[in-house]
């Protein structure tokens, strides 16, 4: 049976577990997904007023630990290492704190670190996980990544599409962009392409018409484990203030540092992507577009070129398809197979 203190540790737990952004909705509504569980330190106060550490593992899940029924389970057990049982400076034995970790089986159908935003928090405030299941240690270097926005993160183009055929009477399907360059597709000047671009800056096919790359913010949560993350976007200083809101609506809490290329601005400075990320030390970027792949390459940056589905004409041209330094990639899964790849070699 779980002794006084364990029990207190279990309550301060789910407390935990239930403080951020979890509602009584969330818990009613139907989850599904194969396991859930990992390992964090806590301390836990004893009934003297003394700290001490505790263990306890948690399982959600439909067969956790053999139980085939779904849900949340915990249980506390000494740490042992080679089958010797840890002691503490007294002699006696030490308990610790099983937590989540942010990992989810590949399989499962809910992310529960993007829904939960499961946390763990010690009584000093601070998040102290321990190693994450399926990803590297604490103590491996993480890797700097930079990421791009449009057709990235999100959908630009479609919505782009959808204002040029309203305003203009001009349809374009994503499948004629063989190459990033609006102006050769639409068949007018490339002055009169970025007017076009910054009218529906100003309108709501780009305000609120813009959605998320499908598996981006899951794959994005896990990410953050193992990788510093920033935007790197080629977008204008114009809608600077608006990115900034989209991305914080979409992938809240996830980029260190948010940088702007000024690329096709009507004024302004522009500034290569290559010197962005190599004054952010990035060790990879990710980004749709193989004119940017081919300049972070030739620099020495890896780069993953997103070509999401397959659908993306202009992501297959160039020679930054054959550079050594540049992986396609097809969607996000694939995203974060390479770069954990790369982190654990």
């Amino acid at each position: 049976m779980l002794k006084r203190e364990s029990l207190r540790s279990c309550s301060f737990l789910l407390r935990c577990l239930w403080s951020d952004r979890l509602s009584l909705m969330a818990l009613n509504k139907p989850l599904q997904w194969t396991r859930f569980s990992g390992i964090s330190q806590m301390s836990a106060g004893s009934e003297h007023g003394s700290f001490r550490d505790r263990k306890i593992f948690v399982c959600l899940g439909n067969g956790c630990g053999g139980d085939s029924s779904s849900g949340l389970s915990l249980r506390s057990c000494s740490d042992y290492h080679d089958g010797v049982s840890r002691r503490g400076v007294d002699d006696t034995e030490k308990r610790h704190v099983f937590a989540p970790s942010r990992y989810v089986d590949h399989g499962s159908e809910i992310n529960l670190s993007e829904d939960m935003r499961l946390k763990l928090v010690n009584g000093g405030g601070s998040c102290n996980h321990g190693k994450h299941v399926g990803f590297p240690g604490p103590n491996a270097q993480k890797l700097v990544v930079a990421v791009d926005v449009d057709e990235v993160l999100g959908s630009f183009l479609s919505a782009l599409n959808k204002f040029i055929a309203d305003r203009y009477s001009s349809n374009h399907s994503v499948s004629e962009y063989y190459v990033y360059e609006f102006f050769k597709i639409w068949k007018c000047s490339r002055a009169e392409a970025d007017v076009r671009v910054h009218e529906f800056f100003k309108t709501s096919y780009f305000k609120t018409g813009i959605h998320p790359i499908p598996g981006a913010r899951h794959a994005l949560h896990r990410l953050a484990n193992f990788c510093n993350l920033s935007v790197v976007t080629s977008r204008q200083n114009a809608i600077k203030d608006h990115t900034l809101e989209w991305i914080e609506q979409h992938y809240p809490g996830l980029f260190q540092e948010i940088h702007f290329g000024n690329h096709f601005a009507l004024d302004g400075v522009s500034k290569p992507k290559s010197e962005i990320c190599r004054s952010l030390g990035a060790h990879v970027l990710i980004d749709d577009n193989p004119k940017y792949a081919l300049e972070c390459a030739d620099v020495g940056i890896r780069v993953l070129l997103f070509d999401y589905d397959n659908s993306y004409p202009w992501s297959k041209t160039g020679s930054a398809t054959s550079h050594p330094m540049v992986t396609k990639v097809h969607n996000w899964q694939e995203v974060e197979q390479q770069l954990l790849s790369w982190v654990s070699a």
